[in-house]
């Protein structure tokens, strides 16, 4: 519609001079027998004359502006084509991925303009979802193993007392009895960890001191620490510290850092608990251990559901390998960091960042 607008609008004034130079034409006297002024002479144009140059310019603006159409339709189906045609791939892209085909991408990551921009924006929440499908997937395999482990010992130990290879005794009723307490604690840690990335996991806040939390939990273990030979200190108290928290919550965190801690740390060895101020108005509480350490590559996973650093790892432990996952979700939940790190002086280390009120 503009193209033919422009193309009227530039040739109007081409033809309506040219009209005008063939009224002036006709106009001009002609010198001779019966063709000057007067009786017998044409001195300007006649209604004929004007009629035929008022067609002829009618049928000349009629036919610049049906050119004007037919190109400007052409260049516009052209543009529409090369507008539409990214649009439909990238549809054909979005369809996919809605059919389960997390792997395909849309092909416009190369484009420098607004559709590359809107291809790259939907490469990266397709490789998202792939890795979310993939973590899923991986999680659910895991769950299951897990899930798998005590669930065969209650089987193996209740089939032979059943059939006679072990006694009707205590032990054996103790071995199903711990392994079903480890399936229920399973099933905890997964609700836990649910609800708290779902945001529903419910949260008492109050005001406490963080000293209060940790002497809890540092009481706590100080009887099974001792049993295994582990030296566990408490370095730099935050006696005026409060913070914001669930202290129930906070608690299960702190103690599920302290419990791996213990757990790797050999006899003879120390696990540390430090408090200090951090940035953001936050409180960093450490533990630190003299265990053997975390490779490098396992740091960034920790935290990671069910994720094991050490393959060969006990399950009659009691572990449910969720305890670190349920410490980064507990301290999502009170908007809080956590991490882990090595140190000079300590094999290993994890801290725990709680907002202050």
């Amino acid at each position: 519609a503009i193209g033919t607008a422009a193309a009227i609008a530039l040739a109007t004034p081409l033809v309506i001079n040219r009209g005008f130079a063939s009224l002036e034409v006709g106009a001009t006297p002609t010198p001779g027998p019966g063709r000057g002024p007067g009786p017998g002479g044409q001195g300007g144009a006649g209604p004929a004359r004007i009629e035929e140059i008022r067609e002829s310019m009618i049928l000349t603006i009629v036919l610049v502006a049906g050119a004007a159409a037919v190109v400007a339709s052409l260049g516009g189906l052209w543009a529409a084509g090369r507008l539409t045609r990214p649009i439909r791939r990238l549809e054909t892209a979005a369809a996919a991925v809605a059919g389960g085909d997390l792997a395909r991408r849309s092909g416009l990551a190369g484009r420098s303009d607004e559709l590359g921009d809107l291809g790259r924006s939907f490469d990266g929440m397709a490789a998202a979802l792939e890795r979310g499908e993939e973590e899923r997937r991986r999680f659910m395999q895991d769950a299951v193993h897990e899930l798998r482990t005590p669930l065969a010992v209650i089987e193996a130990t209740t089939s032979a007392v059943l059939d006679g290879v072990y006694p009707h005794d205590d032990e054996h009723l103790g071995t199903v009895r711990d392994q079903a307490r480890l399936l229920s604690r399973i099933v905890d840690d997964l609700r836990t960890i649910s609800l708290a990335e779902g945001g529903r996991l419910e949260l008492r806040r109050e005001k406490v001191g963080i000293d209060e939390i940790i002497a809890g939990v540092v009481r706590d273990f100080e009887a099974r620490a001792a049993e295994a030979g582990v030296a566990l200190d408490v370095e730099g108290p935050l006696d005026a510290t409060r913070v914001l928290v669930d202290p129930d919550r906070v608690r299960q965190a702190l103690a599920a850092v302290l419990d791996n801690a213990v757990r790797h740390t050999p006899a003879g060895g120390r696990v540390v608990v430090a408090a200090r101020e951090a940035a953001d108005r936050r409180v960093r509480v450490e533990v630190r251990d003299t265990g053997p350490g975390i490779a490098p590559e396992d740091l960034p996973h920790v935290f990671d559901r069910l994720y094991q650093a050490d393959p060969a790892r006990d399950r009659r432990t009691g572990s449910s390998g969720l305890g670190l996952a349920i410490v980064r979700a507990l301290l999502e939940a009170h908007a809080g960091r956590d991490g882990a790190g090595s140190a000079p002086q300590a094999a290993a280390q994890g801290w725990l960042d709680i907002p202050r009120p």
